[in-house]
């Protein structure tokens, strides 16, 4: 992983690993099914031989368009959606994917209309719901996007927790409410311990108010890991030396110089504005 690029999710960047993409055995960010049966529909898993006509046409057109929209080939990925729409036009899966392309396109007002089209044939679906509230939350809206974040992470059989608690911290520090967002990047950590913008995240809210000790142990695994980036190693500078840690404030620091040294992190290191 690139780790210029990972913090960028914590100015609110929103990427797709933040999101749910439809399909399970997708690489990168692929969901889990979330319902009580295998299929996430609470029925019976659709075989071969049972599955329709039409909704066998509609999955192939749908698996054609997520290929395209893992590819960045947005126009392509619609354009197969639209095939996958016409051939089961009850197919909530095809709107859920659709919406996800148009959060890409920074179209929001359709993104909301495909999310909410999706909802409407499986009011249940965590992945959707996930998607749409993360949705809401760059729109500032900040009790719908809660509400929803709650509603996916309602369901038992819902396997992308530690996702939407991640997500619903970070929009919960947009929305001004540091303690509650500790609480549910807390619970992002319990389930994937290993996810950087949870730690890093969680380690800054405990720096801004004082928690040294705590914010130490979340950044020094991160930093220990091939995770670290600027980003990281500067928040641990900051830590070390309020806890009057020089040695390891300066192996930090020659880690800093040394691996990033014509980052923004590095330069302020050298004027030694450590309130930035």
């Amino acid at each position: 992983m690139n780790g210029a690029r990972w913090f960028q999710i914590r100015h609110w960047l929103f990427g797709a690993c933040l999101l749910v993409v439809v399909l399970t055995g997708l690489s990168g960010c692929a969901s889990k099914s979330n319902g009580t049966g295998p299929s996430g529909t609470g029925q019976e898993m659709v075989t071969e031989s049972d599955e329709p006509e039409a909704r066998k046409r509609a999955r192939i057109r749908l698996e054609l368009a997520v290929g395209y929209f893992e590819q960045g080939q947005t126009t392509i990925a619609l354009d197969e959606l639209k095939q996958s729409i016409a051939a089961d036009p009850a197919y909530s899966e095809a709107y859920s994917l659709r919406g996800l392309i148009y959060m890409r396109l920074n179209d929001f007002r359709f993104a909301e209309e495909s999310f909410k089209k999706a909802l409407s044939m499986n009011p249940n679906d965590s992945n959707v719901l996930h998607n749409l509230g993360w949705l809401f939350c760059q729109q500032a809206r900040y009790p719908e996007a809660q509400q929803l974040f709650t509603q996916a992470l309602l369901n038992p059989q819902y396997g992308e927790r530690a996702k939407t608690f991640r997500a619903q911290g970070l929009c919960q520090v947009r929305a001004g409410l540091p303690r509650d967002a500790e609480l549910s990047l807390l619970k992002s950590y319990e389930f994937d311990a290993g996810n950087p913008v949870t730690a890093y995240n969680l380690a800054t809210l405990l720096f801004q108010r004082g928690d040294f000790v705590r914010a130490q142990f979340y950044v020094r695994r991160l930093n220990n890991s091939e995770l670290a980036n600027a980003e990281s190693l500067w928040l641990g500078i900051k830590v070390e030396r309020r806890m009057e840690n020089r040695d390891a404030m300066q192996q930090l620091a020659a880690q800093l110089e040394k691996r990033f040294p014509q980052s923004r992190e590095a330069g302020v290191y050298q004027r030694g504005a450590f309130d930035e």
